[in-house]
């Protein structure tokens, strides 16, 4: 593989895809919601079985102080002995025990010869629980209290402790379904997002499937139905088709009537060279003058349509007729031009074709007008009119229509090309754009506005 194919290869690999950007983000969410929920449900149901087991022990404490009484001896004893036989089985991990200050303890005899710890100090009645591992390998749940039975000024410890292997053994189980649980339920979560994704983007796919056949000449528009958001994409492909074809059909059509135009001159040239015309350096020069002027115009047109599919054209106006106004006041002595109007107005078009347009206009008024020259700028949405005015003679409005004509020319006494107004016009129409003509009220001579889309406000 070439270096240039490793870095493309490289860089596509490089690229985000939208579909692991949407896997991804699902992920996070369900990992992050899995989580959370997770252990909130641990703690509810870890705190309901630990809650259960100290409840358990709380009633066997009550039984046990309920059954107690002071024997003739000043002693604990119970009036029934505790229902529960592993009371009376060594080390079967439920305890009780019986304390009090200057008392003998009075142990279940499942402690067999140990004895719980009572000298957590306590100020009050209430019960306590606790864990202990006051026993080597056997970790305690303990529930005690502290009663003043009656006929004793004794306050006497009741404490009943039990082994925490069966809790802890409900609470890894019930871990261990929660784990497994919601691992299937977020990679069921995980796999439907996949699919959805998969399945939401499929139309997208469709849509390159269709762009691929018109890249290969298997089809002219995307014409399949689409679902309504991917439907506005479609449209704006088949519109940027329909653009290019116009582009391409216009660049056509335009090198025809180039080849055309030139045609006739070559011919003239051809057939006097071959005649061996005595006139032939005049024939030359003159057909070559109208080959140049066709050749400008043409190239006029090319270049607006280039810069056209630009959509951040924008020009302004006053900057544009600043710099116009001071080169006619070089060209012509004796000329004056006045700019008034909203000079700052934007308009969607390239700064060097309003330059070659403005430039056109203000020169045309400049050299077949009296010396005086009005621009009047003026906002009228969409569009920004831009008059250009002269005290000349001005042209009859049955000869305006044929002015635009390339080459035409009403006053043949003055130097130049006649392609001035038809460059504005095919200029401003390929911006979207006209020109029209009229007569001056203030001045009396020619009056031409030149109409363009005016730029969107910034910010």
């Amino acid at each position: 593989m070439s270096e240039a194919a490793s870095a493309v290869a490289v860089s596509e690999d490089r690229r985000e895809s939208l579909t692991r950007r949407m896997i991804g983000i699902a992920a996070l969410w369900i990992a992050i919601l899995l989580l959370g929920g997770g252990f909130a449900l641990d703690r509810v149901l870890t705190r309901s079985i630990v809650d259960n087991f100290d409840s358990q022990l709380e009633y066997v404490l009550n039984a046990m102080i309920a059954a107690s009484e002071i024997g003739p001896d000043g002693e604990v004893r119970f009036n029934r002995p505790p229902a529960d036989q592993r009371f009376i089985e060594p080390y079967s991990g439920l305890y009780f025990q019986v304390s009090g200050e200057g008392a003998e303890t009075f142990p279940s005899r499942s402690l067999w010869d140990r004895r719980l710890d009572a000298s957590v100090e306590h100020d009050d009645i209430d019960l306590h629980v606790r864990n202990s591992v006051e026993f080597e390998g056997e970790p305690l749940r303990i529930v005690e209290r502290d009663v003043l039975l009656p006929d004793s000024n004794v306050r006497w410890r009741f404490q009943v402790a039990q082994s925490r292997e069966q809790v802890d053994e409900q609470i890894a189980e019930l871990r261990a379904v929660l784990i497994q649980s919601f691992a299937a339920l977020g990679l069921g979560l995980l796999v439907m997002a996949a699919l959805q994704t998969v399945y939401g983007l499929w139309p997208l796919r469709r849509v390159r499937q269709e762009v691929v056949a018109i890249r290969t000449g298997r089809k002219s528009r995307v014409d399949e139905d689409f679902p309504r958001e991917i439907t506005p994409l479609v449209d704006e492909i088949n519109e940027l088709l329909a653009h290019s074809e116009e582009q391409a059909e216009e660049a056509r059509r335009h090198a025809g009537n180039l080849a055309h135009a030139l045609k006739t001159p070559l011919t003239v040239i051809t057939n006097a060279a071959t005649a061996h015309d005595a006139k032939l350096d005049d024939i030359v020069c003159r057909e070559a003058t109208v080959m140049r002027r066709q050749v400008d115009h043409h190239l006029a047109r090319a270049r607006a349509i280039g810069r056209r599919s630009s959509a951040q054209a924008r020009a302004e106006v006053g900057a544009s007729l600043a710099t116009i106004e001071r080169a006619i006041g070089t060209l012509y002595d004796g000329v004056t031009v006045d700019v008034t109007g909203d000079c700052d107005a934007q308009v969607r078009v390239e700064r060097q074709d309003l330059d070659e347009m403005l430039g056109n206009l203000i020169e045309n008024a400049a050299k077949y007008g009296g010396g005086r020259v009005f621009v009047t700028v003026e906002k009228s949405a969409p569009m920004v009119d831009i008059l250009v005015e002269d005290d000349g003679r001005g042209i009859p409005e049955s000869e305006r229509h044929a002015i635009f004509q390339r080459g035409a020319r009403l006053d043949t006494d003055k130097p130049g090309t006649g392609l001035g107004l038809a460059i504005v016009r095919d200029v401003a129409q390929i911006y979207g754009g006209s020109v029209a003509l009229g007569e001056s009220e203030d001045l009396g001579g020619l009056l031409v506005t030149l109409s363009l889309p005016a730029a969107e406000e910034e910010g």
